[in-house]
Order: C-alpha cells, then sequence, then structure tokens
C-alpha cells in the first residue's frame, strides 16, 4: 500500500476507488468477501460497518498521532479500531439480532480487516483529520462496491432472490454452489480480471 496517497479529494476518491481499490488492485480484505457475499443484506450491513470503523479509524489516529509513542502506534492502533467494531456489534445485537447472527463472528474480525490497519498506517498517520476521515469513507466505500456487486450475482443464482426478495420465476433452480465460498473466488478473480484488462488499457492509451 503506497504511502504517498492524493492529497486532494476528488483524488483520493478516484484511488480507493478504483486506481488503488483494496479489493481488486491491493487484494485486501477478501476474508469478507468470500465469506459473507452470499446475501446482499448481510454484505450491506458488514459493509456499512466496515466503513463506520475506517472512517472513525482513521479520523482518532490522525487527531492523537503526535501523541502516541513510534514503538507503540500499532499496538494503539489495533485499539482504537477494535473500540470502534465492539460499537458497530453493539448495535447489531441490539437492533439487528437477526443479521447480527448470521455474519457470526465475522463482525469481531473486521478488528482484522488489514484495509482499516493499511488506511490507519499509511494515511491518517501523516494527514490531517479531515483527509483521512474522507479517505476512510471511500476506501472502504471502493471495498464495499466489489462486495456488493459479488453479492448481487451469488444471491441471485444462489436463492433467485435480491435483497430477500424472490425476482426469478418458479421454474429457476437454484445453483447449490454459489452459495458457497468456491463461488466468490470465481467472481473475485473475474473482478480482479477485469479491473486489470481496463487499467492496462488505460495505461496503454495514456
Amino acid at each position: 500500500m503506497s504511502d504517498t496517497a492524493p492529497k486532494t479529494v476528488g483524488g483520493i476518491l478516484t484511488d480507493n476507488l478504483w486506481h488503488s481499490n483494496p479489493i481488486f488492485m491491493q487484494v485486501l480484505g477478501i476474508c469478507s468477501a468470500l465469506a459473507v457475499t452470499n446475501l446482499l443484506t448481510n454484505t450491506f450491513i458488514m459493509s456499512i460497518g466496515v466503513i463506520f470503523t475506517t472512517m472513525m479509524s482513521n479520523f482518532t489516529v490522525s487527531i492523537i498521532k503526535g501523541l502516541i509513542p513510534r514503538k507503540v502506534r500499532m499496538m494503539v492502533q489495533v485499539l482504537i479500531i477494535a473500540f470502534y467494531v465492539i460499537i458497530v456489534d453493539i448495535v447489531l445485537r441490539a437492533y439487528m439480532p437477526d443479521i447480527h447472527e448470521a455474519l457470526g463472528p465475522y463482525v469481531g474480525l473486521i478488528i482484522t480487516n488489514c484495509i482499516i490497519m493499511g488506511r490507519a498506517e499509511a494515511f491518517a498517520q501523516s494527514n490531517g483529520p479531515g483527509l483521512s476521515l474522507w479517505d476512510g469513507i471511500t476506501s472502504a466505500s471502493g471495498y464495499m462496491g466489489v462486495l456488493l456487486v459479488i453479492a448481487f450475482f451469488r444471491e441471485i443464482l444462489a436463492f433467485g432472490s435480491l435483497f430477500g426478495f424472490r425476482i426469478m420465476p418458479n421454474w429457476f433452480e437454484p445453483w447449490i454452489i454459489m452459495a458457497m465460498p468456491p463461488s466468490a473466488f470465481f467472481f473475485l478473480g473475474v473482478i480482479i480480471w477485469i479491473g486489470k484488462t481496463i487499467m492496462n488499457h488505460e495505461e496503454a492509451a495514456a
């Protein structure tokens, strides 16, 4: 992950959504891409949790970075991330118990998401609170976009539904394999291939 992040709002947006997308360009955070993308609802809620955690962790690290001793910087960052993940877990447990149960341990595993730690270390540690907050939102949104694409195809093929509402005709035979993690590998590989191909064409044209 590059430490030379763009310093403009537009540059951060395009970089995190496209040129340095955490999923299909940096191949980070793919555990959740494989585990929770069989249903759009679960994917959406999980992604919102990651967006909240990433933006608030970035914001907090940027504010207190001058107070953190270098030797314990990584430990403090993990504690900050864990604090916000606990908030996400409590809110889901209180207001969305079914979603919380469906996501299982993957809510807690947001703490170990490489995207969050990477942005805190590579961006928030050397930029102001405003840009760090924006970087957290956009980098996690890039993650969210890829997961929603994978979940869209997996749910419609595995269950014939979108967000739990059946849209396929009665004669449609669900593809059981699409409900299993190996199908996410397939879609993730296709997305990485498409993204890299388009980017190579852009570089060649430039």
